[in-house]
């Protein structure tokens, strides 16, 4: 008896300790902003070493960041044998990559696309497997942002595969890039990616049954300087399509960032006229 006594006595400590235990902090999740290119391509904006932002498709399918050899100049990032280090990388919707390695080449299927104009803007470089597996990340069509959410992994260093490994293929890959732009410049076709950045707002919409609705104003966004408040219905009028959020965004990059728009929303059942400068982002 006094064996069970001093048995149900251990449990119950043991209990309160557990209970008395810290919860683990959970991660920050990020919103992303991201949109569709004309290819149907996953592109989220970055600035790289506080310039920027440049255009980067999310692609499990590559090993690494890789970005152009040009952007990496831009940048000053230091590199080595076509390995490029960061000092600062930063998705739009403040995710703070933390030093990621990559690489500095032309991609021949980026070559080949910014030849021809088919994603509908210029492409700086791809998202790899080696940043994304660090996240989990929800994807949601329906929505403008994806969630990232930080994971506790150890990878190892991505490996790069070169023309000089046999049977690899690269070397006529990259001859096919080549050709694609050569083909471009021949047959006239020119990219239509020379436009300015798409706008950006610093605005939270939501939809309800009247339309567009403002949910929440980033401080000292275009939106903030404008005058817009949450809770604004937002009037399809001139160049803005206000229908849904798509058509919405849709309109702000189509004039670009620097441009002057004139929004009319409803406040209280009134109309009231607004002027935005849009920015930059990010």
């Amino acid at each position: 008896m006094k064996w069970m006594i001093v048995g149900a006595a251990l449990c119950i400590s043991s209990f309160a300790v557990n209970a008395e235990e810290p919860k683990k902090k959970q991660p920050p999740t990020f919103e992303v902003p991201y949109r569709l290119t004309d290819t149907k391509h996953v592109l989220v904006r970055a600035k790289i070493n506080n310039k920027g932002p440049f255009n980067f498709i999310i692609d499990t399918g590559a090993p690494a960041m890789i970005m152009t050899e040009e952007i990496a100049k831009k940048v000053g990032a230091k590199t080595d044998k076509g390995w490029a280090d960061f000092d600062s990388v930063v998705l739009e919707g403040g995710l703070k990559l933390d030093k990621p390695r990559g690489l500095a080449i032309d991609m021949f299927q980026l070559k080949g696309m910014n030849s021809m104009g088919l994603a509908g803007c210029e492409l700086h470089g791809v998202i790899g497997y080696n940043i994304l597996s660090r996240y989990r990340i929800v994807y949601d069509f329906n929505e403008d942002k994806l969630l990232w959410t930080p994971v506790d992994i150890e990878l190892p260093e991505p490996k790069r595969i070169t023309g000089k490994e046999k049977d690899s293929g690269q070397s006529s890959l990259e001859m096919m890039g080549t050709m694609m732009k050569f083909l471009a410049a021949f047959s006239g076709i020119k990219p239509n990616y020379a436009v300015n950045q798409r706008g950006f707002v610093g605005a939270e919409l939501g939809i309800t049954k009247e339309g567009v609705i403002v949910k929440q104003i980033l401080a000292n966004s275009p939106a903030a300087k404008s005058g817009l408040q949450v809770g604004d219905l937002i009037v399809s009028k001139g160049k803005i399509e206000a229908a849904t959020i798509e058509k919405l965004l849709d309109s702000f990059s189509k004039l670009g960032s620097d441009s002057i728009v004139a929004l009319t929303v409803l406040r209280g059942g009134k109309e009231t006229k607004l002027e935005m400068t849009l920015g930059k982002g990010i």
